[in-house]
């Protein structure tokens, strides 16, 4: 893989992280301030931006992952037919 096509990537990655955790807390915020409640939904926020970001950065791995293990062919008995 080219170094400069991964360094995007990880740089994508870096600013999905970023926003989840960023939109979880001034959802939070927002939330407290309309409800009159200091420190309850500011930390649901992180806890919320911080779990989707890891969960999707997990999602966005896996495929780079899984791709750079070599396929092997199944072990399936080829049929012939039907017939014995």
């Amino acid at each position: 893989m080219d170094r400069r096509l991964l360094a995007l990537r990880l740089t994508g990655l870096g600013w999905y992280v970023a926003t989840c955790i960023i939109l979880g807390v001034v959802g939070g915020v927002l939330i407290d301030k309309w409800l009159g409640l200091k420190p309850l939904f500011t930390l649901l926020g992180i806890l919320f931006g911080t779990t989707s970001a890891f969960y999707g950065l997990f999602k966005m791995i896996q495929p780079l992952l899984t791709s750079e293990q070599p396929s092997k062919p199944e072990d399936k008995p080829e049929s012939n037919g039907g017939n014995p």
